[in-house]
């Protein structure tokens, strides 16, 4: 799959502040980011460029997102992954914007990794890329955000899952405490404390329940996960 630097989003969100937190955080990611902060500008952007996924609010100015999907999958033929964002959480609602032609949805508020990884789920599905993980005893399915370690299901946080995910994705290869910080938080980092905070509670989901521990840390160089319990 390309890297995220290669991808470009439509952003359809009128609260400005929003927008431009969601905006930031994507760019930071590596994403190429367009904005529409209306649904006429919406369906004119989308009909006009080509997106590999568009975040679509849907309570926006004159024509709403339900609408907006709607004519961008009946009248534009469009099969870009739509992600619909919406303070609206009842099944009735979530079911009409999948009638709609909407791919996920994902209710505020929100976590911001979390919006880029069910991103990341929808252009790979769309692109036929495979969407879990396997390392040793380890699975991770990012369409489903469920993890099992030999077959048990493990209960994750989402920062947990996102954190599982990087070291799974790079295994063997040694992860540096930097990058694991810029991937989850892009540049608004937390304390110093927060990573070895989140890492302690990932190895007591991951590691304790079982004989051997697979999260490594190795001091001035980063975390790893190991391929097998006795690497």
């Amino acid at each position: 799959m390309p890297t995220a630097k290669n991808l470009k989003i439509l952003l359809v969100e009128d609260h400005r502040d929003l927008a431009e937190t969601v905006g930031d955080f994507l760019e930071a990611k590596g994403f190429t980011v367009d904005f529409a902060h209306d649904g006429q500008l919406a369906m004119h952007l989308a009909g006009s460029e080509r997106f590999d996924a568009i975040i679509l609010d849907i309570m926006l100015p004159g024509i709403d997102g339900i609408e907006v999907c709607t004519r961008l999958r009946k009248d534009l033929q469009l099969t870009t992954p739509i992600l619909m964002l919406t303070a609206r959480d009842l099944l009735d609602d979530k079911l009409t914007g999948f009638d709609a032609g909407a791919d996920d949805y994902l209710v505020k508020p929100f976590e911001l990794p979390e919006l880029v990884a069910r991103v990341d789920a929808l252009i790979r599905r769309e692109r036929g890329v495979t969407s879990a993980y396997t390392v040793g005893e380890l699975q991770l399915d990012l369409d489903t955000m469920e993890a099992s370690r030999q077959g048990q299901p493990l209960k994750l946080s989402r920062t947990l899952f996102d954190i599982l995910r990087i070291l799974m994705r790079e295994s063997p290869k040694v992860v540096t405490r930097d990058a694991v910080e810029q991937e989850l938080w892009g540049d608004d980092l937390p304390d110093s404390d927060t990573l070895r905070s989140h890492l302690y509670n990932l190895r007591q989901v991951v590691d304790k329940p079982f004989e051997q521990p697979l999260i490594e840390t190795l001091p001035g160089r980063g975390y790893r996960i190991r391929t097998s319990a006795s690497d």
